[in-house]
């Protein structure tokens, strides 16, 4: 089922390693070309090509874009009490990791009267997307919002696919998850079509009575498939995005004292995601790769997403990477840079402050991925593809400005004239120098 890479006796570079290390057949730049269109088709007809795509992509013409308030009312009070509790236990548990993330403000003095004050501003508007294709994920809507109300951030935005079944609302547990956390504005919209409102706004030239259109945002966040991750690409610099999340992936790193039947739960619990999921596992031990092996075959065949699992599993993007040692594991994992790191050695913890590339790393047996994408507190919206050598996962920070106020008094300036003028003089810029001395 899933194949297997021998790096065993080579040293390789970091990019020899990413060029070896699976990857899926479609990355994020060749989804540009599919959405593109899609996207341009939003900014000249807005309502009218939502409908449109959505009518093409997701099986329903909405009749509503925006979801009428008592939608959400009805889809909390008919929400299963087990899952309700089990949501406001991630709300609970999300907000109190993320209230700890936001910085405080402070003020740097250099001189008597010279002062810069740093300042984080929340963004004023955000676009929220929960994805809602082969899965549906509340737990992503609790993640996203959870972050922007905790930066301050006052007009929040979700947009989710609408839903055959659902007589073309997003489905109701994501409308449920909506209503718990107060927010108002939601959209029937999915994919490339929702970064697009989001980024451009959605004007009604298919106007229905009592609908209120999408304004734009400043910033677009939340998971999404290839396309979606592809999308956000083409509006950054539109508006500010948190990273190119596309198909899930999991790395495991894993030593000979691993229990192989983990290891297969957790690669598996993340190919259920998507066709495109990627699953990796990186040991030294050809003895844990086996058993490994092994057991994917038969929890696949025996799990509820059989095709989607075995195909996720069976894709270029999944592998069993065999290492010499743990030292060259770290190093495979560090080129990889996963959206999602389970470290399953003896020394797991050490191990684990010694990555330097990956979204979210997850320390020992009882450390599941599964744990963080609902209830571990940590942020499950992740950097993927690779780029979790560069980005960040989603925190308050996505939505704050940093903005740094400076006050220098009249004695405080008077000091540094000469040598700002010198500055400038050697840049060229004598006007610059002039504005400082003028004042003098």
């Amino acid at each position: 089922m899933i194949r297997r890479i021998d790096l065993r006796g080579r040293s390789l570079s970091r990019s020899e390693l990413t060029a070896v290390l699976p990857r899926p057949e479609l990355g994020v730049q060749e989804a540009t070309a599919t959405v593109a269109p899609l996207i341009a088709d939003v900014r000249t007809r807005g309502a009218a090509a939502l409908r449109d795509q959505a009518e093409r992509l997701d099986g329903v013409r909405p009749e509503h874009l925006r979801v009428p308030a008592e939608a959400m009312t009805t889809a909390l009070a008919d929400l299963d009490p087990t899952v309700r509790a089990g949501l406001e236990e991630a709300i609970v548990r999300v907000r109190t990791v993320h209230a700890a993330q936001v910085p405080t403000e402070h003020t740097t003095s250099l001189a008597d009267g010279a002062q810069v004050r740093q300042r984080w501003i929340p963004v004023q508007r955000v676009g929220l997307y929960a994805p809602g294709g082969l899965a549906v994920y509340p737990s992503s809507v609790i993640m996203n919002v959870v972050a922007a109300q905790e930066a301050g951030v006052l007009a929040l935005v979700v947009a989710s696919p609408p839903q055959k079944d659902s007589g073309g609302l997003p489905h109701p547990t994501i409308l449920a998850a909506c209503a718990l956390l107060g927010v108002e504005e939601v959209y029937a919209v999915g994919g490339a079509g929702a970064v697009a409102m989001f980024a451009y706004g959605a004007a009604g030239s298919e106007p229905v009575d009592g609908e209120v259109l999408c304004e734009p945002v400043d910033v677009v966040t939340g998971p999404g498939n290839v396309y979606v991750a592809a999308a956000k690409r083409l509006v950054r610099g539109v508006v500010g995005i948190d990273a190119e999340a596309g198909p899930t992936e999991i790395a495991v790193l894993a030593d000979g004292a691993a229990d192989p039947d983990h290891v297969a739960l957790d690669l598996i619990s993340q190919a259920e995601h998507d066709p495109l999921a990627a699953a990796v596992l990186v040991t030294p031990s050809v003895e844990l790769a086996g058993a490994v092996e092994a057991r994917l075959v038969d929890r696949a065949e025996a799990t509820k997403h059989t095709t989607r699992v075995t195909t996720a599993l069976s894709g270029p993007q999944s592998a069993v990477v065999v290492v010499d040692d743990v030292e060259q594991g770290l190093a495979v994992v560090d080129a990889y840079g996963a959206e999602h790191l389970e470290i399953m050695t003896a020394d797991a913890a050490d191990l684990a402050e010694r990555v330097t590339s990956a979204g979210a790393i997850f320390v020992g047996p009882y450390s599941p991925v599964s744990l963080g994408d609902y209830m571990a507190g940590s942020n499950h919206v992740l950097p993927t593809g690779g780029t979790a050598r560069f980005a960040s996962g989603l925190g308050v920070h996505a939505y704050l400005r940093s903005v740094q106020v400076v006050e220098y008094s009249r004695d405080a300036l008077a000091e540094l004239v000469d040598r700002i003028v010198a500055v400038a003089d050697d840049e060229d810029l004598p006007a610059h120098g002039e504005a400082v001395r003028g004042r003098f």
